[in-house]
């Protein structure tokens, strides 16, 4: 077990290693000004969506600040966003409103070249192959009238209840009723930004915090890379999940771990506390039960905000998924022990490095070095008694003790 000098000390690495896996302005801004491009083309006068008020907002890791740089510069970054559209035309289905949109997409010769052709099961791609290296998915969706007022005042007041009047409807091209039912409440369910309020109930230290959703929900979210112990948490162990799996399409889905590690933390002031208490936790918020439809009991990871809806329903019919989720569950924590076991920073480093990606831990390091001379430098560098990690809980260091270890 860690002491409160050692937890802190960590906590401070990992903070930074942390904030090496933010994605940089640049990339957030050419993101935002992507889509931002396609939600004004789709509104223009004389466009046939117009008139339904179109609006493109951040979803996913982009709206809970979850995101996570790729290891390598050369994978693509995945933007998800909602393009909302109050009501339709009473004999459109999903169908139509999916290939109305599209049609309006393939009408600019900018988009057009971005378009990823054929569409996506629920979403239009937009991918830029030059230097910005990401996509963009964009959601057809519908809201009833008033909803911008609704989502508002949900953020306003962070209330926990009314979650389902933020919910949406999508369009899927699996749904049986793809090509026919024309009343939305047939369509398929969704609730991006209720769980966007639930993620931050769960992550903010106190419920003033709620400001900071409040400004990511925007069609131009400010930029940011002050985040709370459960997002770097959350950054954390998706980034090991990308180091352990390279890319296999069974990996564990970033949702799943968003929402147990969200169900998980308690608190924690400290990104190191957190981590373990997460890791420990997670697995037993994975419930059980009977399944009708696979005639068998089956695992269960709720919805918080639609607990009909279970995220591990893949489980069942793609056992690999089941089995690498538990695979990792068991392979980080192992790391994480092993990291923390670990005294002397050239030990912890290299500990850290395979799990989570020698580039990233090398320039987490470099700049907890560069923490480390600001306390020099103002005589508050101290050091932990057991690990011989310096920074600033332990005893005091003399300010010609310290070589750069």
């Amino acid at each position: 077990m860690l002491t409160s000098e050692q937890s802190k000390q960590f906590g401070d690495i990992l903070e930074e290693l942390g904030k090496t896996l933010d994605i940089t302005k640049s990339q957030h801004d050419a993101a935002v000004t992507s889509y931002q491009f396609v939600g004004d083309w789709l509104a223009r006068e004389g466009s046939p969506l117009a008139k339904y008020l179109p609006e493109i907002l951040p979803q996913g890791s982009f709206l809970f600040g979850t995101m996570t740089r790729p290891e390598n510069e050369n994978d693509e970054l995945d933007i998800d966003v909602v393009c909302r559209f109050e009501g339709k035309q009473p004999e459109w289905t999903q169908f139509d409103l999916k290939n109305i949109v599209g049609n309006r997409l393939k009408g600019n010769e900018t988009i057009k070249k971005l378009l990823v052709i054929p569409d996506g099961r629920r979403c239009w791609t937009l991918r830029y192959a030059d230097a910005s290296k990401f996509h963009v998915d964009i959601l057809p969706s519908l809201v009833s009238s008033g909803y911008k007022l609704v989502l508002e005042k949900s953020l306003r007041t962070f209330a926990a209840a009314g979650y389902e009047e933020l919910a949406i409807r999508i369009t899927d091209k699996e749904e049986s009723n793809y090509r026919t039912a024309i009343e939305p409440e047939a369509w398929l369910k969704s609730n991006p930004f209720g769980y966007g309020i639930w993620f931050e109930r769960q992550a903010s230290l106190t419920l003033e915090k709620s400001a900071r959703l409040s400004e990511s929900v925007q069609p131009v979210p400010a930029y940011g890379t002050d985040k709370l112990p459960l997002q770097r948490v959350v950054q954390i162990l998706k980034r090991h999940r990308d180091m352990m799996f390279n890319g296999d399409k069974d990996k564990p889905i970033s949702i799943i771990i968003t929402t147990l590690a969200a169900m998980s933390y308690a608190k924690e002031t400290n990104v190191s506390d957190a981590l373990v208490n997460v890791v420990r936790t997670m697995p037993t918020h994975i419930g059980e039960l009977y399944s009708p439809v696979h005639r068998k009991v089956v695992k269960h990871i709720p919805n918080p905000v639609n607990l009909e809806e279970n995220f591990a329903d893949k489980w069942p019919t793609e056992p690999q998924k089941e089995a690498n989720f538990y695979k990792w569950m068991g392979q980080v924590a192992a790391d994480i022990d092993r990291t923390f076991a670990q005294t002397g920073m050239d030990r912890i480093r290299e500990s850290l490095e395979k799990p989570f990606g020698k580039n990233a831990v090398i320039k987490a390091f470099s700049n907890y070095g560069d923490n480390l001379r600001r306390l020099r430098e103002t005589g508050a560098l101290k050091m932990a008694a057991v690990t011989g990690v310096l920074g600033n809980a332990g005893s005091s260091v003399k300010e010609h003790s310290f070589h750069g270890r």
